[in-house]
C-alpha cells in the first residue's frame, strides 16, 4: 500500500497501530490518513473516533477485509469518509486518497473563507 501510494506521488508516513499514529504529531498535519479496520490494540473505528475526539480534521480512509453492511455505517459515525475492501485496493486506493485530500482542501477553504467574511453594517 504504501509503494502504491509512492509510485503515485504521495509522501507516506507509516505506523505500527493505532496508538503510533494518536501519539504523533504527525496527525495533525496529514492530508489524509488510510486506516484499516483491524489492527493491533485498537480497532480502526475507534481510531477515528478518538482522531475525531483530538480534532484531527483529515479526511480518514479506513481498508478492511471483513465486509459487513454495518462496518460502513459505523465506520460513517466514527468519522470514516470511505471504507474499501482489501481485494480491491490497488483499483480503489489511490483514486479513493486523492479524492479525499482534494475534498478535505476544498473543506478546509471554505472553513477560512467563512471565519474570515463578516456581515456588513
Amino acid at each position: 500500500m504504501r509503494f502504491l501510494l509512492e509510485t503515485e506521488g504521495f509522501e507516506v508516513c507509516t505506523f505500527r497501530s493505532g496508538s503510533a499514529l494518536l501519539g504523533s504529531p504527525v496527525r495533525q498535519g496529514a492530508d489524509c490518513l488510510v486506516v484499516d479496520y483491524k489492527m493491533a490494540g485498537i480497532d480502526g473505528l475507534e481510531l477515528a473516533a478518538r482522531l475525531r475526539d483530538l480534532d484531527v480534521n483529515a479526511p480518514i480512509v479506513m481498508i478492511t477485509g471483513y465486509p459487513d453492511a454495518n462496518i460502513t455505517a459505523k465506520a460513517r459515525s466514527a468519522g470514516v469518509r470511505q471504507v474499501l475492501l482489501k481485494p480491491n485496493l490497488e483499483d480503489n486506493l489511490v483514486e479513493c486518497v486523492r479524492n479525499a485530500i482534494n475534498s478535505g482542501a476544498l473543506g478546509h477553504e471554505n472553513r477560512a473563507i467563512s471565519t474570515s467574511v463578516k456581515p456588513r453594517k
